[in-house]
Formats: structure tokens, sequence, C-alpha cells
């Protein structure tokens, strides 16, 4: 399934590979709980494992390329069938709506889910249908920008223009949307 959604863009990384800054993993588990164990489907080289196994999380990693960090076996999450685990990822943006619909698809209503997006994913039609259906819990808005680093390379990429939020969902959540700020 992945395969299919790729559209290679010679300014992005293959497999849309954005590594994730600490301080967003940091921020978010100063203001969420998650179960003992955690699943992380599109892991990189362990941006966010590193952090929740500092917290005393126990990850599940896994990623459709290898890059050595988790399962050796390169596991393309569309073709999960099952989860219980609760999900913190940063997933490939160019599939980020496929990603979040098939973490719902996927999971027992026990889960909850985090995914690091642009801020910019609230917008949109098609999203707007996805939210209505699937509302997030809570939105956190970094209000200072966070470095996600192309292909993991913090040296090179010192800063990022682009507004990021982690976005979080319980699967059998039906109310209203709180949205809250990370300084």
């Amino acid at each position: 399934m992945f395969d299919t959604l790729i559209k290679f863009d010679k300014n992005r990384e293959k497999l849309d590979f954005y590594a994730t800054d600490k301080r967003a993993v940091k921020e978010l588990l100063k203001r969420e709980t998650f179960g003992e164990h955690i699943y992380e489907p599109a892991c990189g080289q362990r941006h966010i494992g590193k952090i929740l196994e500092e917290y005393g999380y126990k990850v599940k990693a896994t990623d459709i390329c290898y890059r050595g960090y988790g399962e050796e076996r390169e596991v393309d999450f569309f073709t999960v069938k099952e989860n219980v685990l609760d999900i913190v990822t940063n997933p490939p943006y160019f599939c980020a709506d496929k990603f979040i619909l098939h973490a719902f698809e996927i999971s027992a209503p026990t889960v909850k889910i985090a995914m690091l997006f642009r801020l910019a994913f609230l917008e949109g039609q098609k999203r707007y249908e996805l939210f209505k259906k699937y509302p997030p819990k809570r939105v956190y808005v970094f209000s200072k920008r966070l470095n996600c680093a192309k292909n993991g390379k913090f040296e090179k990429h010192k800063s990022n223009a682009i507004a990021f939020a982690w976005f979080i969902w319980e699967v059998c959540y039906k109310g209203i949307t709180e949205l809250k700020w990370i300084e």
C-alpha cells in the first residue's frame, strides 16, 4: 500500500523522512500519559523512541525503511492488521490522512493516538470530514518552531519555518477538540 502512495519530489527526502526534534516528544510527555507499551510505526532513527524509552515506556518500533532502530525487517504500516498499543509517531506527511485513518481502522477502542503534524493539517475539506468523523481530543500547538530535520541531519538543518502540533486522539472519543499551546 505504501508504495502506491509515494510521489517523489526531488526536493523532499525519500519516503518523507524528517526526524523529530526531541523537544517535541518531551513536551508531549509533560502533558500526556500512555500505556506502558507504545507502538511507533514510523520510527526512523529512534528520535521519538529514544525519548519514550528514557521516560520508561517500552517501544515497539517499525518503519517502511530500516534505519538502524526497531525491527530489522521493514514493515509497511498499511499492512498491519490490528493494534492494541497506544501510538506515538511523526508519520510521513504525504500520506498523513491515510496514516491516521489506518490507525483508527486497526486500533482497539482503548487506544490513544498521538501524531505530530504540521499545523496546516487542520486545513482542508477532506480533513474537515476526517475531523468530523474522528475528532482529536486535544491539539497542542507549538508556539516556538520545532526542528524536524531532513534525513535526520539536525547539524545541517538548524531551523525550521514550519509550525507543528501534536494531535491526540482516543479511538472512541466523540467530543469537542481542546486546543492548547506549548511554549
